[in-house]
């Protein structure tokens, strides 16, 4: 997929940008800013041109869930170890912790897959996922083999991560029909989208323009950039939610905002004023929850086709004064 020249020229892009710490650890005050990577298309007025989302028009779940959490255990090519974490609506009161291995609310559910940055873990990101889980999705976040948390930290390896989003995908999916399985009939398997941060957010950007999975009906990527991957978005309309800090040190906002304009889809970017590489996805707090409110709104609208979750985006992005919230959804 993708050639020699190419690898060669992520390899020195992303050693100059450094996304290493892509997990939220500070990075050092001497490394450079990301450099902004050339839009292959002019930026689009969505708004009037592009049709809405093909996920017919509902309305998501009212209420919160309780959250449930399992591993599964995959491999890819048998030689790329893929262990797959799954949080998912759960039956019983809403909050509290994840509770391992519990059976699946009564519904069918959306499923989002989210790749983690590069020295990170699924379980980094389980504040914020967990939250998307009890608003009514399955959430699955698969480790890496070379660029989570202990592993060599490969960059160039980002590139096959694409694949293995769209393999653990296939296996997601599947266990919707696998007899025995908790997930049997809980899966609304017609409905998917892909999330990342950073090194996870150029995967997940990577999925809708040299990896094209047509599966995907949405994206949402947290301080991504099109490094590797480009910006030749294809297929099927798939709205997109960018959110990046304005004072991130690792990738700089103006990459983001490259890739964010050449998206020829309904799209939307969560400006955090104050917001750096992405720590605030990490822990509980003001900024946290902005975000995490402003996604599952998205989500909701995308994935369930609710509308009216899509209308109350601008306020939860402009709660606490803390974001911005360019709208063309």
């Amino acid at each position: 997929m993708f050639g020699p020249l190419t690898r060669a020229l992520l390899a020195v892009a992303l050693l100059t940008v450094g996304l290493a710490g892509c997990s939220g650890d500070p990075a050092p005050s001497a490394r450079p800013a990301a450099p902004t990577p050339p839009a292959s298309t002019p930026p689009a007025d969505t708004k009037a041109t592009v049709p809405a989302p093909r996920v017919p028009e509902g309305h998501a779940p009212t209420r919160a869930f309780a959250v449930g959490v399992r591993q599964l255990k995959l491999n890819r090519g048998g030689d790329r170890p893929l262990p797959v974490t799954l949080w998912y609506p759960a039956p019983g009161a809403a909050g509290g912790s994840a509770q391992r291995s519990v059976p699946a609310a009564a519904g069918r559910f959306p499923v989002v897959m989210f790749s983690h940055g590069l020295g990170g873990e699924p379980g980094d990101y389980a504040t914020l996922l967990t939250r998307w889980a009890a608003a009514g999705f399955v959430v699955a976040a698969p480790a890496f083999p070379h660029t989570r948390k202990g592993a060599d930290g490969s960059i160039l390896d980002v590139l096959n991560q694409p694949a293995d989003v769209s393999y653990a995908l296939t296996k997601v999916l599947a266990l919707d029909g696998a007899a025995g399985d908790p997930l049997r009939g809980r899966l609304a398997t017609d409905r998917v989208a892909a999330a990342g941060h950073s090194a996870g957010g150029v995967t997940t950007i990577g999925l809708f323009t040299a990896g094209r999975d047509e599966r995907l009906d949405a994206g949402v990527v947290f301080a991504g950039t099109g490094l590797g991957v480009g910006t030749a978005f294809a297929g099927a309309a798939a709205p997109q939610l960018f959110v990046h800090g304005r004072a991130d040190e690792v990738v700089a906002y103006s990459a983001g905002k490259a890739v964010y304009d050449a998206v020829p889809w309904p799209k939307a970017m969560l400006s955090l004023t104050k917001g750096d590489h992405g720590r605030a996805l990490l822990t509980d707090g003001a900024a946290l929850r902005v975000v995490a409110d402003t996604t599952v709104e998205f989500l909701r609208w995308t994935l369930y086709g609710d509308a009216a979750a899509r209308d109350r985006m601008p306020a939860e992005a402009r709660r606490g004064n803390l974001a911005t919230l360019d709208d063309q959804l």
